[in-house]
C-alpha cells in the first residue's frame, strides 16, 4: 500500500503512555534542581581529551565560579564535561551531571555529586532543565550538540522567553569564524537578524575572562532565580 493512502489510524503507538515517563522526568528533574540555587551551564564536546588547553580552561572556569557561590551544571559526559564537574568540586563547590541515554560517547563522569546526578531518556527535556536553572552559559568548543544549546539558549533570550543572561563563548580561534560567518551572511548581507543580536554573546579566551563578563553581569543585573 502507498504509504501516503495508509490508513494511520491502524497505526498503534505509544504516544499517551510516553506522556507519563516525560512527566517523571520534569518532576524529578524540578524537585532535584530546585534545591540547589543559582548555576552556571557549561556546554563542550564530550571528545576532548585531558591534554588540551580546553580542558584545563574548563576546569578553571568551574572553579572559580563555584567559588562564587555558583553551581556547575553540565551534560554529566566525558570531555569538556568532565573537566567542568572536576573544576566544580575542586572548590567545593555543587557538581551536577545531566546525564543522557545515547548510543556513544555517553557515559556518566566521577566527579558529579551522587545527589546531583540525573539521567534522562529525552533531549527536549534534558534541554528545559540546563535553561530553567542556569544564571548563565559557557560554551567551549565542541560539536553538532554543542551549537544546538548554544543557538538555543540565544534564541531564548533573543525571543525575550527567558530573561538576559550571560553566554560566553570560549576560545576565539574556534569560535570567530562563526561569528563572523553569522556578522557577515545573516546580518549584513540577508538581515535575518539584527545588530542586537550579536550582543548576545561574548568571545573570551581565558578562565579570568569569562567569569569576569559573568560577574560583572550580575554587578548590573538582579540575579533572580529562574528555578
Amino acid at each position: 500500500m502507498n504509504a501516503a493512502k495508509k490508513d494511520w489510524s491502524e497505526i498503534k503507538t505509544n504516544d499517551s503512555w510516553a506522556i507519563f515517563k516525560i512527566m517523571a522526568e520534569f518532576v524529578e528533574g524540578f524537585e532535584k534542581m530546585s534545591k540547589i540555587g543559582p548555576c552556571v551551564s557549561i556546554f563542550g564536546s564530550a571528545r576532548t581529551k585531558p591534554e588540551s588547553k580546553y580542558f584545563k580552561i574548563a576546569i578553571e572556569i568551574s572553579s572559580q565560579l563555584a567559588s562564587l557561590g555558583y553551581g556547575i551544571i553540565t551534560g554529566g559526559g566525558p570531555g569538556i564535561m568532565e573537566a567542568a564537574n572536576q573544576g566544580a568540586q575542586s572548590a567545593g563547590g555543587k557538581s551536577v551531571g545531566l546525564n543522557i541515554d545515547l548510543p556513544f560517547e555517553q557515559n556518566h563522569n566521577p566527579y558529579i555529586d551522587s545527589e546531583h546526578n540525573l539521567e534522562f531518556d529525552y533531549f527536549f527535556v534534558r534541554k528545559v532543565i540546563f535553561v530553567k536553572y542556569s544564571q548563565a552559559f559557557v560554551i567551549m568548543p565542541g560539536g553538532l550538540g554543542t551549537l544546538d544549546e548554544m543557538f538555543e539558549a540565544m534564541t531564548l533570550v533573543q525571543t525575550k522567553k527567558i530573561n538576559r543572561r550571560p553566554i560566553v563563548l570560549v576560545g576565539k580561534s574556534y569560535w570567530q569564524g562563526l561569528m563572523d560567518w553569522i556578522k557577515k551572511t545573516m546580518l549584513e548581507d540577508e538581515k535575518n537578524i539584527s545588530p542586537d543580536d550579536l550582543k548576545l554573546i561574548q568571545i573570551v579566551d581565558t578562565a579570568e575572562e569569562a567569569v569576569k563578563y559573568i560577574d560583572d553581569f550580575y554587578k548590573s543585573h538582579q540575579l533572580t532565580p529562574n528555578f
